[in-house]
């Protein structure tokens, strides 16, 4: 291995490597990396420019551009961030996928050399690097009367790292960075050419928590869907006059909130679609002409969690935070709806990992919401819960022992404030239960769970309004005997016919 230039970079890879925990560590932390210029393909250093303006979107901000010597162009501007942003992007494939590919794009041949080294050396031992930037705040010190050379700051740089030897995960944490970064114009393309880790300027600006959680005692409420495009709620079907009608029988029940889901994908993933985004604000118009909250919740149907998509979900949540967060009908907002759900197929501290940062995310575009993430029971309800400004879960088990199930709950979270976001049971009677539901058990079920509520002065959300004629096979898969429930959790039937379910909830809302 070729043996750094710096005295003190060498000894503190030498007790990395000594420690099993190899020079990868080094990797984002700091040192100080020269090289020169490597000439290379254009072919690949497009392909790679695609790929990442697609998958990688850190926020990324001037803080100044003042300069003593030329005056920095926009374009040339643009161009440096796209390049710095993408070396980054580059940076973290190679060392997750254990191949330098695309290095040399951004990457003279002597930084090229020493990470080369690195990725083999890390792959002789199993080991991998995963990171992800989160943010970049940029500052410029010097651009060069050619315009061939810039020099600028990166402080207070957050991301995230994930360190595994073989499949096990070895370390992951957020952490916090600054960089002094020089970059030569060569060949039409900027690329880096020093970069040294520079102190991390104070934190003036300390995490605000959420100011809100008090609000939801008063929560009664329920999950809503419109009766004729149940999780499409903003797709072709979108009717202001059906929103506008559901939202006064809701109100006239004595409930005061809804809460709404926010898919993902159809919303446009990063580049959140603008008209979707307006029939999202013109339900939260007709919302609050009808004196109802709502609780927005946002990733619906998204299963990623893959550290290098976690800045295009940002993109994506900041759009709507940024959109809503004044509104005066928002009550918070639910992170995600069951997580808890993809920790076998995606991992669960994968899972837990994109949360927490989403939680973070959120609380620094809006101070004033509660922020919550709506797990699927009482049993997984205590995850994140010391971030959280209130816990939030779903139940559907037997009323006789939500009692206990929720005692065991509290043994766990203290006194945070808890809201049940989302309890309810099918009338469905048919061959795929031996036809033993039936109208009037839906209403005994609501009757046992809103007396249990009441009792402990829980907030409650129910589900749902309406039955529905179809379920989409994405929500319940295609099976007949899980889709033929599901039509039937409303508390109106599909002819409008008021349940006696129905009755059940205006009345614990109205006392």
């Amino acid at each position: 291995m070729m043996k750094p230039r710096n005295k003190n970079i060498y000894r503190a890879l030498l007790l990395i490597s000594f420690l099993g925990i190899n020079a990868a560590l080094l990797f984002g932390i700091g040192a100080v990396w020269v090289y020169m210029n490597s000439g290379a393909d254009k072919a690949s250093i497009l392909h790679i420019a695609s790929e990442a303006k697609d998958s990688y979107l850190p926020k990324t901000e001037w803080k100044n551009l003042e300069n003593p010597g030329r005056p920095m162009e926009s374009q040339t501007l643009q161009d440096i961030e796209k390049d710095y942003i993408r070396s980054w992007y580059v940076r973290s494939i190679a060392f997750d996928q254990l191949d330098p590919y695309g290095l040399e794009d951004y990457y003279t041949d002597s930084l090229y050399s020493k990470l080369s080294e690195v990725i083999q050396l890390n792959k002789a031992q199993g080991t991998s690097v995963s990171l992800s930037t989160l943010n970049h705040h940029l500052s410029l010190e010097f651009y060069s009367l050619d315009g061939k050379l810039v020099v600028f700051t990166d402080t207070g740089m957050e991301w995230f790292r994930e360190i595994r030897k073989g499949e096990q995960k070895l370390v992951s944490g957020r952490l916090t960075s600054s960089y002094r970064v020089m970059m030569l114009l060569e060949d039409g393309f900027w690329r880096v050419r020093h970069m040294e880790e520079i102190p991390n300027p104070s934190n003036d600006g300390a995490s605000e928590s959420s100011t809100g959680p008090a609000s939801m005692r008063h929560v009664n409420g329920l999950n809503y869907y419109p009766a004729q495009s149940p999780w499409d709620t903003f797709g072709d079907d979108f009717d202001s006059g059906t929103l506008a009608g559901d939202f006064e029988k809701i109100s006239a029940m004595g409930l005061n909130t809804l809460r709404i889901f926010i898919p993902y994908e159809d919303f446009g993933a990063a580049s959140v679609k603008p008209e979707k985004l307006q029939k999202l604000l013109r339900l939260m118009d007709l919302a609050d002409e009808t004196g109802l909250k709502v609780l927005v919740t946002l990733f619906d149907f998204y299963g990623n969690y893959d550290l290098m998509d976690w800045t295009r979900t940002h993109r994506h949540a900041e759009t709507l935070v940024g959109a809503l967060k004044d509104h005066p009908a928002l009550l918070g907002w639910d992170i995600k709806n069951e997580p808890d759900l993809d920790f076998d197929s995606r991992g669960r501290a994968e899972v837990l990992d994109w949360l927490e940062e989403m939680i973070r995310q959120v609380k620094k575009w809006d101070k004033v919401h509660p922020v919550t993430i709506g797990w699927s029971s009482p049993t997984a309800a205590g995850h994140l819960y010391e971030h959280l400004d209130f816990v939030s879960y779903h139940y559907y088990e037997d009323p006789e022992i939500f009692e206990a199930s929720h005692k065991e709950l509290l043994r766990e979270i203290g006194n945070k404030q808890v809201v049940i976001s989302e309890f309810g049971s099918s009338s469905y009677s048919g061959v795929w239960n031996f036809f033993s539901g039936s109208e009037e058990s839906q209403a005994a079920y609501y009757q046992k769970m809103v007396t249990a509520l009441k009792g402990r002065d829980l907030p409650f959300l129910s589900w749902t309004l309406y039955d529905y004629k179809q379920v989409p096979s994405k929500v319940v898969g295609r099976l007949p005997w899980r889709k033929a429930p599901q039509r039937h959790f409303g508390l109106i039937d599909k002819e409008g016919k008021e349940k006696p379910a129905f009755r059940v909830i205006a009345s614990a809302s109205h006392k």
